[in-house]
């Protein structure tokens, strides 16, 4: 007696049939359906990522000491922008720079700026603290209402969050800036 040995095509086709077997609803499936029906909410999953998109040429790891420090890499960051530029410098426990973000680009005199989006990047970052910065196309450092009135939201923000800001320095034109801490007006604004 001869036994039937399965082909290839025989095997194939066991398998196809496994496949179909498994496809067929089964009570946790039907229940799944249900749970997923077209009247059913998606909610979206987010994952949140700190992405390094560039480089700044320095010659050391710069320790941020005095706000002259952090208004010469200020100037050296935004020296061919032309128009209001503002960032924040991510700082370590010790003061020593992590990382630079540029929080929002405006116009010839004005930049928009809002605390979520100054801290969003110190938090992901895991800043210790901030400084501020930003420049004056026209030159001139003195600080606007409305520069008075970010340091102030800024300062309580990070207050909030455990996050110190240290300083907000302005730089204009012939290497001059302004220091809101040196001036005393960070915890005074805030």
């Amino acid at each position: 007696m001869r036994h039937h040995q399965p082909s290839r095509t025989d095997t194939t086709q066991d398998q196809l049939s496994l496949f179909t077997e498994q496809e067929q609803q089964t009570p946790y499936r039907e229940a799944m359906q249900e749970a997923v029906s077209p009247r059913a909410l998606a909610i979206p999953i987010y994952r949140v990522t700190l992405v390094r998109e560039s480089t700044l040429a320095y010659h050391d790891v710069p320790q941020m000491r005095s706000s002259k420090d952090v208004a010469t890499l200020l100037r050296a960051y935004l020296k061919e922008v032309d128009r209001e530029y503002f960032v924040v410098f991510f700082l370590d426990q010790k003061n020593r720079l992590t990382g630079i973000h540029t929080v929002s680009m405006g116009s010839l005199t004005a930049s928009v700026v809002h605390p979520r989006e100054v801290f969003k990047g110190a938090i992901l970052a895991q800043a210790a603290a901030i400084i501020g910065g930003h420049n004056h196309p026209s030159g001139d450092v003195q600080p606007s209402r409305e520069d008075r009135a970010l340091t102030a939201r800024l300062y309580q923000a990070g207050k909030l969050l455990g996050i110190h800001m240290l300083d907000h320095i302005i730089v204009g034109s012939e290497g001059h800036y302004f220091s809101f801490a040196d001036e005393g007006l960070l915890e005074k604004e805030g």
